[in-house]
């Protein structure tokens, strides 16, 4: 081969390669931020929670566990506080549960929304 075809073949790949496309980045959109987050009751103190959602419906005390449930017209929140493992400080709410009156299970967002709506 010449060294014209040479550099013509060399030329032409290099003309070629100008013209691909070069992969872009992908670019990942940040994630949108709801504009309202629901707060839940984990880690609440009693005196939190009765300024929230105002006197509970039922307290039962469980040992060293204190049980406060939370009623709506349309659900009902048990909130489960306990001391922390070292025994020194105020017990706070380690467990929750939300359910219809019919005793089915449901969103707890939406039941802590409605209590509050309540008061």
């Amino acid at each position: 081969m010449s060294t014209f075809m040479r550099r013509l073949v060399f030329a032409s790949t290099l003309v070629l390669a100008a013209c691909a496309r070069t992969p872009q980045p992908v670019v990942q959109a940040p994630a949108v931020q709801p504009a309202y987050v629901h707060r839940g009751v984990l880690g609440l103190t009693s005196s939190e929670l009765v300024a929230r959602l105002g006197n509970p419906a039922l307290q039962v005390r469980e040992g060293v566990g204190l049980k406060m449930q939370f009623r709506s017209r349309f659900c009902v929140l048990d909130a489960y506080l306990y001391p922390p493992e070292s025994g020194q400080g105020l017990t706070r709410v380690t467990h929750s549960d939300a359910r219809l009156l019919n005793g089915a299970d449901t969103d707890q967002a939406g039941c802590i929304s409605q209590i509050e709506a309540a008061r």
